[in-house]
């Protein structure tokens, strides 16, 4: 029998797909932050709310380790190889084989989370808040969240096949559902911390129902194998993933300690910029790098060489061509956007400055990690698991090392701190693993576009810094309207700018980015 054809790998169809999870990251990005807005309003940047973030990683740091990792990296691959029509009985085997035996190690670890409740809480912190009665929030909280794993990791093993059959837009929207149903919950039982925990368990069980109907020719069944070929592949493919996760949601746990030791209120305020932090990060890269793998994929496994870098190096100048000026804008307005978001209820004047200085230096490492992420994805493309997981490793202990030293000198600082460098060294390392492997990316333009990005995003960060400043002049009140008028204006400015110098500089990613969108087959 002659073999099949590979899928067709078209610009347009990456493009409309990136288009696609875009959307689907706006919603889930915008609704984020109203589930932050919501947060700030209810519960400031108070220790209880630090009580419940840390009881609501327990179960999201175990869905990283477990299943959350090993989607990109080991589910699409292995997965993409049984997705050809004449091949899908055999997928729906494979993704049996995977659900039933998630379903089993993914119930045991929930019993264990319930049993050793108290003992896992101390890991994370929970016992170094202040105030009385915290720890014992923190860990009902912990006990309540803990089954929120369970239905986390059967939506993103459902995530992983539709990946792979090329059917983006359901699992576009669970990130919307998730955080949409934090923020309703919450509004319905605002005077109870509770509230959103049960919001949380209610968005995870979510996940699973809105993405059955693109489900709908599946043939899943009950088939617990631990000796399918498919499953050792994955696990094979993933046991380097799982031993960098292992030490990256340990220094995550320890950074959640660390930051209780810099005062109440600290883990919130990481939290409230981390949202506004990835925010372009899951808009830009997030969508530009899921749409990507299949097709690196296909043309790792055809070992087209050529084709694969030129897919990966316009992935990266794509997605510096976007966060290059996110990060410029979100730097110079990170007062008036923090002002706009949180302030009001029990968030604070004082609150907002934290958050924005927290917010502009985790910034630093930003365009990095948009790199990173790109070329983790081509490793992951490539069947090559094991480096990314080590030069985690490497950056993790740097990361960690940077963190513990400054924490005296700087407090909650040192971890942002940190974390900029832990990118930095990351993707450094990343680009040298590349260039020793498939011989890097020169000759490709990657250079100047990048250099040409980096000009017209500083210069529209001072645009909209200038423009901010004006406008608070102008508008100085403290109201809602006035606030919104003022991060709009200063948007629109550097957004002009941006695309007036993107015209003269010719930076063809920038230009040609809405003709891209609006191709069709």
């Amino acid at each position: 029998m002659p073999e099949p054809e590979p899928p067709e790998i078209s610009d347009n169809s990456i493009a409309r797909a990136a288009a696609v999870l875009a959307l689907g990251n706006v919603a889930s990005r915008m609704l984020g932050l109203v589930r932050e807005m919501v947060k700030a309003r209810l519960f400031g940047a108070s220790g209880l709310l630090d009580a419940f973030t840390i009881a609501a990683y327990v179960p999201m740091g175990l869905f990283e380790l477990i299943i959350g990792g090993m989607v990109n990296s080991s589910l699409v691959p292995v997965f993409s190889d049984y997705a050809q029509k004449e091949r899908r009985e055999e997928l729906w085997g494979v993704v049996s084989t995977v659900l039933s035996v998630a379903v089993v190690v993914l119930s045991l670890l929930v019993i264990l989370v319930e049993v050793f409740a108290p003992r896992v809480a101390w890991l994370v912190g929970a016992y170094n808040l202040e105030t009385p009665g915290l720890t014992e929030t923190s860990i009902q909280l912990l006990r309540l969240a803990a089954p929120a794993v369970l239905f986390l990791g059967v939506s993103s093993i459902l995530t992983g096949a539709l990946y792979a059959l090329k059917r983006f837009t359901l699992p576009a929207f669970i990130g919307a559902a998730f955080n949409g149903s934090i923020v309703l919950v919450a509004l319905l039982r605002p005077d109870q911390i509770s509230s959103l925990v049960w919001g949380l368990l209610l968005g995870a069980i979510l996940q699973i129902t809105l993405q059955l109907p693109a489900l709908r020719d599946a043939q899943i069944r009950w088939r617990f194998d631990w000796q399918h070929p498919a499953l050792r592949r994955i696990v094979r493919l993933y046991l380097p993933i799982l031993a960098g996760l292992i030490i990256n949601q340990a220094a995550v746990a320890i950074s959640y300690n660390l930051a209780t030791r810099t005062g109440e209120g600290s883990v919130a305020y990481m939290v409230y910029a981390t949202t506004l932090y990835q925010f372009p990060l899951g808009l830009v890269v997030t969508a530009l790098s899921i749409a990507t793998l299949p097709t690196l994929s296909v043309q790792a496994l055809q070992a087209s060489l050529f084709a694969f870098k030129q897919t990966l190096a316009d992935g990266v100048k794509m997605a510096l061509t976007l966060i290059l000026p996110a990060t410029a804008g979100l730097f110079a307005l990170a007062v008036p956007i923090a002002a706009l978001l949180f302030e009001r209820g029990e968030f604070l004047p004082q609150d907002t400055q934290i958050t924005a200085l927290v917010l502009r230096v985790y910034l630093i490492g930003l365009p990095f990690a948009a790199v990173d992420q790109m070329l983790i994805f081509g490793s992951y493309a490539r069947k090559d698991t094991w480096r990314p997981a080590l030069v985690g490793v490497i950056s993790i202990i740097v990361y960690l090392i940077i963190a513990v030293s400054l924490l005296r000198t700087l407090g909650l600082l040192s971890l942002m701190v940190a974390d900029a460098v832990k990118h930095i060294v990351h993707t450094l390392i990343m680009l040298w693993l590349l260039k020793r492997h498939v011989g890097g990316l020169g000759g490709y333009g990657l250079i100047p576009s990048s250099l040409k990005s980096l000009l017209a995003a500083g210069l529209t960060g001072l645009a909209a810094y200038g423009a901010a400043s004006l406008s608070l002049i102008l508008l100085p009140g403290s109201d809602l309207v006035s606030r919104l008028l003022v991060v709009m204006a200063a948007g629109a400015a550097g957004l002009a700018i941006y695309v007036a110098l993107a015209w003269l500089l010719n930076i063809r990613e920038a230009l040609t980015l809405p003709q891209i969108l609006r191709r069709r087959r």
